[in-house]
């Protein structure tokens, strides 16, 4: 994960989460400074010329690395006052317990020569003897004021990273008199899934309880995971991820020639306020997601003179395992297209507006410049009405940041599945990705929404555990909907859920502090979006 990802992740979790949580993954290369590193001197290489980004961090310690082959470690805890008193945390006692984590972590795996060196935090081999060498380094913030005795930041554990990066690019953490060295090299063959477990293990016996939770994410792309237009490879066949759902542990599911339960049963009207819509979506050549995605709702909204635009044309440059939408290669974005949208607003009379998108990989902005114009006409000529946005992930690029600047009235990026189905349902997505976009939008402070589909092959604690995740990061929204396969060609419906539990989802949602849950079994991203914002900022107002 691209470390400006994880840190809009674990900063949104630093000022918004409530509960203990740990991160651990890997970054991309990169170079971290806190505000006293001495660049000038333990700098040692141009970062570009080594495929590695330099960022600077408000933490403690001089520059250092993170890459592959490296486990980084955010633990983001509420810690005790020093003492049992009403003052700050015992920072100190903080350090020496993440160290001794790492530290019974290896001897666990067979190092048993591992220790504290005297005035260096870390965790070091043969500490203290001529011999001294680094393993694990440690930079930590703990928060003041309204995020007091919270922490951020964490442990950078060599499992098998390319320690050139380390020993020839920089100085890490400005200590030149002593050599880095990793598991690998000291002869442990230990995999990066057998250490996260040991760490999480003696992570939750020392900051956790016996409710404690764990979610694993792979976010490793192989050509395999991605659309065939993606790979460059035109628009292939319609996806087949059934295999990774059985990776998942989900296997079997309903025939698509099963009868839906009453509860999922909708008809569908024709009425006049229907056709008008349609009369104008077919005037104004434009997309509606309601008609592209076989929406359930669309007679219901339809009547209302309420419909989700789809912008950017309709075909998207991924497969992913739910979705009917087209994904042949795009054409070039329609220019006269924000110009007709917001014709269409107005002729239909909207206060509130829902433009969605498919994901466009092929620009270079991921399409958010056109989405932020669209925005842009609908506001110039409806004053009144309202814009939220249903957008893709933009890869997690700083493309994001040309439609956080139109401040849509609501930024809605939906997250899908709990994070074990991740790879089968959206595979050129993911999770940690997901939660970021999400962090990024509510830190520039817009209201910001999610949403789920269930009957995936999902567990009730695992739609908790992400609706925990979705409000750790600032969303105030959130959409839960049932799972309907579009065709044979799709991932199979694991299960109808009753709409007793999407009620007990948004009971659980709202009492975690999620300022509005839209949960029913036909509920959609974009079903009664109008109505949800403005509960949202009744409560927020309050």
């Amino acid at each position: 994960m691209a470390y400006r990802e994880a840190l809009a992740l674990q900063t949104a979790i630093f000022r918004h989460g409530v509960d203990q949580h740990l991160l651990m993954l890997e970054h991309s290369h990169v170079f971290t400074y806190g505000p006293t590193s001495n660049l000038a001197t333990n700098l040692l290489c141009n970062p570009a010329d080594v495929n590695a980004e330099l960022v600077e961090v408000q933490r403690g310690g001089d520059i250092t690395y993170h890459g592959p082959g490296q486990l980084v470690g955010y633990p983001l805890l509420s810690l005790q006052p020093k003492h049992g008193s009403s003052g700050p945390a015992d920072t100190r006692a903080y350090i020496h317990d993440l160290e001794q984590v790492i530290i019974e972590t290896l001897i666990e795996l067979g190092v048993s020569n591992a220790g504290r060196q005297a005035e260096f935090p870390g965790v070091w081999l043969d500490p203290d003897t001529p011999k001294a060498r680094k393993i694990c380094a440690i930079g930590v913030k703990v928060g003041s004021g309204s995020t007091e005795r919270r922490t951020m930041h964490g442990f950078a554990l060599n499992v098998n990273p390319d320690l050139a990066y380390m020993r020839e690019h920089i100085v890490p953490c400005g200590i030149g008199q002593w050599p880095v060295t990793s598991l690998a090299e000291e002869g442990v063959d230990a995999s990066m899934e057998h250490v996260v477990d040991v760490i999480a293990r003696l992570a939750t016996n020392r900051w956790g309880s016996e409710s404690s939770t764990r979610s694993d994410v792979v976010f490793k792309h192989s050509p395999d995971d991605l659309s065939a237009f993606s790979r460059g490879e035109g628009a292939g066949e319609p996806v087949r991820l059934i295999k990774r759902l059985d990776d998942a542990g989900v296997q079997g599911g309903l025939s698509i020639s099963v009868r839906k339960p009453d509860w999922m049963r909708t008809k569908i009207v024709q009425s006049a306020e229907v056709a008008a819509v349609k009369q104008t979506v077919r005037d104004l050549q434009l997309t509606t997601v309601c008609v592209e995605a076989g929406c359930p709702n669309l007679s219901e909204c339809w009547k209302d003179g309420t419909a989700t635009f789809m912008v950017l044309g309709e075909r998207c440059t991924r497969a992913c395992g739910f979705c009917l939408v087209d994904t042949q290669k795009p054409l070039a974005p329609d220019s006269d297209e924000p110009r007709r949208l917001a014709q269409a607003v107005r002729q239909m009379g909207l206060d509130y507006a829902v433009l969605t998108m498919v994901a466009r990989d092929d620009l270079d902005d991921g399409g958010m410049q056109h989405v932020a114009q669209c925005v842009q006409s609908i506001r110039a000529t409806n004053e009144l009405a309202q814009v939220e946005t249903l957008i893709s992930d933009v890869k997690g690029s700083d493309a994001l940041d040309i439609l956080i600047a139109e401040r849509p009235d609501v930024l809605n990026h939906n997250i899908e599945t709990v994070a074990r189905l991740q790879r089968a349902v959206r595979p050129s997505a993911g999770y940690a990705r997901s939660l970021a976009v999400l962090a990024r939008s509510a830190a520039a402070g817009l209201t910001t929404k999610s949403g789920m589909i269930v009957g995936m092959g999902e567990t009730r604690e695992e739609v908790e555990m992400t609706l925990i995740d979705l409000a750790s990061v600032g969303v105030r929204i959130v959409t839960i909907g049932q799972y309907l396969r579009p065709t044979s060609h799709h991932l199979p419906v694991a299960r109808w859920v009753e709409p007793a539990e999407f009620a007990h989802y948004k009971q659980f949602g709202e009492s975690i502090g999620l300022s509005h849950v839209e949960s029913s079994p036909l509920t959609r991203s974009s079903y009664h979006a109008k109505q949800a914002q403005r509960s949202s900022r009744s409560l927020l107002q309050i």
